[in-house]
């Protein structure tokens, strides 16, 4: 046998002509009219229309979302704390405060409650009631 005597085993099929010269029909597989019927066609993402807008708005500024700092009290202090020096690894080890993404969030003590122990707080954000308070009950702040 050699590849001239070889034979079909199924009869080949002719291409179905579809439409106005065949191939793929009257509308080419595009739907019917509009932008995305035409050749070229491309819609631009709604981002796109907003960034083409920003230069034209020339005093807007995106507003900074500022983190507000972990409050803590000083009746808080004086129930949970002995007197002596009170840092962020001091709060965080009695659990006040917790690292998020590996970054310690910023505290600030606040005045509410009364205070007869003498802390020396470090690194801390303190109010202007609380660091009278601080400063009354014989303590600092560096």
């Amino acid at each position: 046998m050699q590849l001239n005597q070889l034979k079909r085993k199924h009869r080949a099929k002719k291409a179905k002509l579809v439409g106005r010269g065949g191939k793929r029909g009257k509308t080419s597989g595009r739907g019917t009219k509009g932008q995305k019927a035409r050749a070229g066609h491309r819609i631009r993402p709604q981002t796109r229309d907003v960034m083409k807008r920003l230069p034209k708005q020339r005093g807007f500024k995106f507003p900074k979302i500022e983190k507000k700092p972990r409050v803590i009290n000083l009746g808080d202090l004086e129930a949970n704390f002995d007197p002596g020096l009170i840092t962020l690894d001091i709060l965080r080890e009695k659990k006040f405060i917790k690292s998020f993404g590996g970054k310690m969030p910023a505290v600030k003590i606040l005045g509410d409650g009364e205070i007869k122990k003498k802390f020396i707080i470090s690194g801390l954000a303190v109010s202007k009631s609380a660091r009278e308070k601080i400063e009354k009950a014989g303590g600092e702040i560096k």
